[in-house]
């Protein structure tokens, strides 16, 4: 009886194995629909996921003023338009402040080119005037024949710039619309769902909000030393324009990879035109140093922390985010991995529940035979 006994234990396992890889295939398959509907709306998507990261921003003022009576639609009307007004004072004064460096910046930048000059003339490239003149009729040459391909790149660009305007818009009107209504989504919710489905989803979503609110001030204590620490660097080296390129560090920091470029690539500019060489070559160090820093060390690591997420993880999730999604992509990577860890969290602990409960094994071995899995619920009603 050795065989048969052997042969309905390798039959049993088998047939787990089956079981398993068909509900595999079919969570695989549910994810790669959601993927491909997420792609086709991102239009939609995005602004939505935009609007929700800022409404964690605004909700915290608005929460305040309505605990005291004030109406929700003027509470989130007052907290919307005062941040509007701060960021828009923001960008006056650093418009302001450019403003007043740019002569020092064009004198700076005459005699930078004129000693640019002085150096092509003299050894080792010896080059005379006439020949300057002729390199630079060959350059504006061949900026003439190039300037069908510049103009649609600029006509792309402006398109892009046009659909950035309106999906911020389109993200701020939505902001305002869940900071007002918001907590009004849980008890309709459970009135669609029912109760006990309800309770899950009230306690599911209630972290992935905590979750990105933790994102937010982590970005921006990592933006805010980045800013910190270039601008401090680029103070001592007398570079003008150093506050409001600090300024712009910290807003870039919120952009990811473009945004430390731009930010970065301005600095060394500015000090190139102003300072010289040498001046351009320590401020690029600096900007590369505190860059790598931030990116390599210092984001994961904040960012594993407030969202429990591995710095392993984080580093992938802004990987594969920034190669499918673009910019947008890389810069909800990390929300949308730390809200997706939260729902894998929360099964864990449901799990958990039901296995500490007496009751039949999940999986039956050899000698039980199947049933249907029991109904899963929480062990005690969550507040949204």
């Amino acid at each position: 009886m050795t065989d048969p006994d052997r042969a309905r234990v390798i039959g049993h396992g088998v047939a787990w194995m089956a079981r398993w890889s068909l509900r595999l295939v079919l969570i695989a398959a549910g994810a790669i629909l959601v993927w491909m509907l997420v792609a086709r709306l991102w239009v939609a998507v995005f602004p939505v996921l935009l609007a929700l990261v800022i409404a964690t921003v605004l909700w915290p003022p608005v929460r305040w003023l309505r605990a005291r009576g004030v109406n929700p639609g003027l509470a989130a009307s007052i907290v919307l338009l005062a941040g509007l007004a701060v960021l828009g004072g923001f960008i006056t004064l650093i418009a302001i402040t450019i403003a007043s460096g740019v002569p020092q910046i064009a004198e700076s930048a005459g005699q930078a080119i004129q000693n640019l000059r002085d150096w092509m003339a003299g050894p080792p490239l010896n080059l005379a005037d006439s020949e300057l003149d002729r390199m630079i009729q060959q350059g504006v040459q061949q900026l003439q024949s190039s300037f069908g391909s510049i103009a649609n790149s600029l006509i792309t660009g402006v398109g892009t710039v046009t659909s950035g305007v309106v999906t911020g818009v389109l993200a701020i009107i939505l902001a305002f619309l869940f900071v007002k209504d918001g907590p009004r989504f849980i008890p309709w919710l459970r009135g669609v769902v029912g109760e006990r489905a309800g309770g899950h989803l009230a306690a599911v979503l209630d972290r992935i909000w905590e979750t990105l609110g933790s994102f937010i001030r982590t970005q921006a204590v990592v933006s805010l030393i980045d800013a910190v620490f270039i601008g401090l660097g680029l103070v001592i080296l007398g570079v003008p324009l150093a506050v409001p390129l600090a300024a712009l560090t910290f807003l870039g920091g919120f952009v990811p990879i473009v945004g430390a470029f731009v930010a970065g690539a301005l600095a060394v500019l500015v000090a190139l035109v102003s300072n010289g060489l040498t001046a351009a070559l320590i401020a690029l160090g600096i900007v590369i140093g505190v860059q790598q820093l931030e990116g390599n060390v210092l984001q994961p690591i904040l960012q594993s922390r407030s969202l429990r997420l591995h710095a392993a993880v984080v580093l992938l999730a802004v990987t594969v985010g920034g190669s499918v999604f673009g910019i947008a992509g890389a810069f909800l990577a990390v929300p949308v991995a730390a809200a997706l860890a939260v729902v894998l969290r929360y099964i864990g602990e449901q799990i958990d529940d039901r296995s500490a409960e007496p009751g039949p094994p999940a999986e039956p071995g050899p000698s039980a035979k199947p049933g249907p899995p029991a109904e899963p619920g929480p062990s005690a009603d969550p507040v949204p």
